[in-house]
């Protein structure tokens, strides 16, 4: 049986240690704060990522409400807070090179860091990586 680092489904890389949100966005515990972005299913649906309109440091986000924006050809599609808090930093390297969460979407290609306000109660609604593959072969089944 494979690793949860080395699960995929449909070729889209699902690594463990993230939790995922049906709207395809992860978040990742590290410390006191969190790290966020979309998948690699989300990306690979937009193809060519040209812009990313990122959250303003220091704004209040709450769960499943709008973070960002992320552009391609194809279509603008909005990023959804995974969890609530206070956006604390943002990667500022898309500004420049929106292509990153294309190539890097779990790792150069993060979104924002947030502060949870109440982290424990968003990650219950959260998918952890089984699920959320379970999730997306249904959904590719459609």
């Amino acid at each position: 049986m494979p690793s949860w680092s080395d699960m995929k489904v449909d070729g889209y890389e699902i690594p463990e240690g993230l939790y995922y949100s049906k709207e395809h966005e992860w978040v990742k515990v590290e410390g006191d704060r969190c790290r966020v972005g979309i998948t690699d299913y989300a990306q690979g649906t937009l193809h060519d990522i040209v812009y990313v309109e990122l959250p303003k440091i220091g704004s209040k986000v709450s769960q499943m409400q709008q973070l960002g924006t992320v552009e391609s050809a194809k279509a603008v599609s909005e990023i959804y807070s995974p969890i609530s808090g206070e956006v604390a930093e943002v990667n500022g390297d898309l500004l420049q090179h929106p292509e990153l969460v294309n190539e890097s979407p779990y790792e150069r290609g993060w979104i924002a860091i947030i502060e949870p306000s109440s982290l424990e109660a968003d990650l219950k609604k959260l998918m952890d990586p089984k699920g959320y593959s379970d999730f997306l072969r249904n959904l590719l089944k459609k």
